[in-house]
């Protein structure tokens, strides 16, 4: 069998005056955002985010990075630079700071304020060290430079790495919107400058890749909001993001200029807005933006509503709205405007969440319906643009699922780039840059990492996942027994306690029919005791089950001596 070149092994020693990049997550993925860099025995992380979870993984808050690649070394970590103040990639540092609190936490105004209020949730005071573009920091071996990008939130950056091995440009989440509400262009003479430079490698954001053309800019959603909210005849309710602080700007623009006041719900919303107020980056009219409360005593008419929940999240107020488990109860009339794009993997979610608001008599306003969304990624002209303009030598596409890092990476060789130059890996993959070239030289672990409840890792297995939706499809059946050890024979009829399954006699006769069968062939062996007996039971039932009914339920088997 031919071996795949992602079929790799631990990587060797890393090289006197190499570059080791190691991704150990957001490739293969959208989210978790988070990349390894070590130099010279020290090692700088770029973002440290979180993943949400799919129908797949009942149970599940979000899942981690796998923080076993650096676990051994943490004392080595310079700092952790965070690009923007999106959760994929800042909802990690938490519990990264469980593993080194001191871990020197870079970023902007907005992005460390948002870090921040997320920390102190988590009872960990950070060290902080805030930056704007423009500006250079050294952390340990590694010289960073700081530019402005564009991007759905305000104040990101990409950073540009220089080492001795060479120069590394890392985008982050970006697109060239050409009017941005903030007037905070992308940075592209930076970019030039850079390349002139020369940028030894190039790590690209990947998520629109496939999409041709520029992205949209934010202002050609506004005549889309405007019709909502002059068509709405009664309230209107806005789910977004609770960091999307340039879509919500639109929003409350649209709410003063119809005479709406503006109520935000949910405890993220409420507090992520309250930040880019007080830092200035979100404009705010005097009086427009009341207490949930408050609402009450106006006119629907008068009412807008700004909530998490864009993309289906069970517990998110939007859903609760859905399922009727708020308090603020969807009605006849009610405009629901989704104000952001489908992640994937959350479709399903998604229409589920647009379905109960359109049995209650919404109407839902979506990407879907109308032009309410623009993306906060660049498209295929920008990225290509990028390339012609940054000419680097070695390209690695970040941030997307497989068919999004293979578009860019298409875009890249198209643009002149070696193919051979041209690295698409996965999470887990090393690459080392030595003397100008980029290369494959190996694999470590990067595996997903289950935050159930307080519990991180651990109990929360793919076994546990696993266990959980069996459940959900199959349901559970308890088998006891009482054994007399001296003949092996049961004292008396085994029972069943079945939830989830429907169990009727005929079911009881042959599950029970299954293990006096099995038992009888075990005790012509040898006299089966207690342990022993509760795996026959399991087996039994199971491979009589798989039989009869083509389900397996999880079975639990508790045998008592008589």
């Amino acid at each position: 069998m031919t071996k795949h070149e992602l079929d790799l092994n631990s990587p060797p020693s890393l090289v006197k005056r190499g570059l080791r990049i190691v991704p150990l997550g957001g490739l293969g993925e959208i989210g978790r955002n988070m990349t390894v860099f070590e130099h010279k025995g020290k090692l700088l992380i770029v973002d440290c985010g979180v993943l949400f979870p799919e129908e797949t993984q009942p149970g599940v808050n979000v899942i981690l990075p796998d923080f076993s690649y650096i676990r051994g070394r943490i004392q080595d970590v310079v700092a952790v630079v965070l690009t923007h103040g999106h959760e994929d990639h800042i909802g990690g540092v938490p519990y990264l700071l469980r593993e080194r609190a001191d871990i020197p936490v870079v970023g902007s105004e907005l992005t460390l304020a948002f870090v921040s209020a997320k920390l102190e949730e988590h009872r960990i005071t950070p060290k902080l060290q805030q930056v704007k573009e423009g500006q250079r920091r050294s952390f340990g071996p590694f010289d960073l430079e700081f530019l402005a990008v564009n991007h759905s939130i305000p104040d990101g950056l990409a950073v540009a790495i220089r080492t001795e091995a060479g120069l590394v440009l890392a985008t982050g989440d970006f697109k060239m919107d050409q009017f941005p509400l903030d007037n905070r262009l992308t940075d592209l003479p930076g970019f030039a400058r850079l390349g002139e430079e020369g940028v030894d490698l190039f790590m690209t954001d990947s998520t629109n890749a496939e999409v041709p053309g520029f992205t949209m800019t934010e202002e050609d959603i506004r005549p889309a909001i405007d019709s909502v909210f002059r068509t709405a005849p009664r309230r209107i309710i806005v789910s977004s993001f609770a960091s999307h602080v340039h879509r919500i700007q639109q929003v409350i623009d649209a709410s003063a200029r119809h005479n709406r006041k503006v109520a935000f719900v949910g405890r993220s919303m409420v507090r992520n807005m309250a930040i880019a107020e007080k830092l200035g980056f979100l404009h705010v009219p005097k009086g427009l933006v009341v207490d949930v409360k408050a609402l009450e005593r106006m006119k629907d008419s008068q009412v807008t509503l700004i909530c998490t929940g864009s993309q289906g999240e069970p517990m998110a107020a939007l859903s609760r709205m859905a399922n009727r488990e708020h308090t603020i109860k969807i009605g006849e009339g009610d405009t629901v405007l989704l104000a952001s794009s489908l992640i994937p993997g959350n479709e399903n979610s998604i229409y589920r969440v647009i379905n109960g608001l359109t049995r209650w008599g919404a109407n839902v306003v979506h990407k879907g319906n109308a032009k309410v969304h623009v993306s906060g990624h660049a498209s295929a002209g920008e990225l290509v643009y990028c390339y012609n303009l940054v000419k680097p030598k070695n390209v690695m596409p970040i941030h997307g699922e497989w068919r999004h890092l293979k578009a860019n990476a298409d875009l890249a060789i198209r643009t002149g780039v070696p193919e051979a130059q041209v690295l698409v890996v996965e999470d887990g993959v090393v690459v080392d840059l030595v003397d100008g070239v980029a290369k494959i030289v190996g694999r470590v672990p990067a595996e997903i990492v289950l935050v159930d409840g307080m519990t991180v890792g651990g109990v929360a297995s793919e076994e546990a996942l696993a266990d959980r939706v069996q459940l959900s499809n199959d349901g559970a059946v308890t088998i006891l027994g009482i054994l007399d050890t001296r003949t092996g024979a049961l004292v008396e009829p085994v029972e069943f306690i079945a939830r989830g399954f429907v169990q009727d006699n005929a079911w009881i006769q042959g599950a029970t029919k299954s293990i006096d069968d099995a038992l009888r062939a075990a005790n012509k062996v040898k006299i089966v005791d207690g342990p022993e007996l509760e795996e026959l039971f399991t087996q039994s039932v199971t491979r009589w089950m798989q039989r009869k009914y083509r389900r397996i339920p999880v079975i639990t088997s508790v045998v008592v001596d008589a």
